[in-house]
């Protein structure tokens, strides 16, 4: 199904080259504030990671224009914890390593010369899942990294909703939100529980 879907996402990117006129390919990079939202996440906060990728802008009208994109994104999420126990702290840190390919096709529309409103539906495939931990106190201190790949679904739906602007020689800034629609909590022994990607990105590109 992965290979399906991206398969599909590269005949959408080669269609542009035939048919369209005035498309316009390039490439992003920038920062991303991410966090997972949902159930039993209030000790949660948020992990600073990275985005970057490829983009086609394929012009409707004057006004309109669909942008498809293939974007790697680091995402996931940071806990701490802290428990006294006989006058003596235990505490630790865990990060949440979930790095996916995104595959957004999102919607342009210019209000102004340069300036757009966007936004779109995403799909994500999971290529990394990582829990980055370290405890320390009764005696004892440790860390290491745990593979969590089982636990954390393969695919994950999101809206994407943002602004850009780009100058006339190609170069633009974006502002997005990526809203996780579906469950990403795979774990069999917390079925009852659902959680979901939300992503903060900024940053910059260019068209040629």
């Amino acid at each position: 199904m992965k290979k399906i879907l991206m398969l599909a996402a590269i005949a959408v990117f080669s269609l542009a080259t035939v048919q369209a006129q005035g498309v316009s390919f390039g490439a992003k990079a920038g920062v991303n504030f991410a966090t997972i939202g949902g159930d039993e996440t209030d000790d949660i906060d948020g992990r600073t990671g990275f985005y970057v990728g490829g983009v086609v802008e394929i012009p409707v009208n004057d006004f309109f224009s669909v942008q498809p994109e293939v974007v790697y994104s680091a995402q996931g999420a940071k806990t701490k914890f802290s428990e006294t126990i006989l006058d003596e702290t235990f505490s630790g840190e865990s990060t949440v390593k979930l790095d996916y390919i995104n595959i957004p096709i999102i919607g342009k529309f210019y209000v102004v010369e340069g300036l757009s409103l966007e936004a779109g539906p995403q799909i994500g495939f999971n290529i990394n899942a990582m829990d980055e931990f370290e405890v320390s106190g009764l005696g004892m201190s440790e860390s290491g990294e745990e593979d969590i790949s089982e636990f954390v679904s393969g695919t994950d739906f999101a809206i994407a909703a943002g602004a850009s602007y780009k100058l006339p020689n190609g170069l633009f800034f974006s502002a997005r939100y990526n809203v996780g629609l579906s469950d990403i909590n795979d774990d069999p022994e917390f079925d009852d529980i659902s959680n979901q990607n939300n992503v903060i990105q900024l940053g910059a590109g260019f068209l040629f």
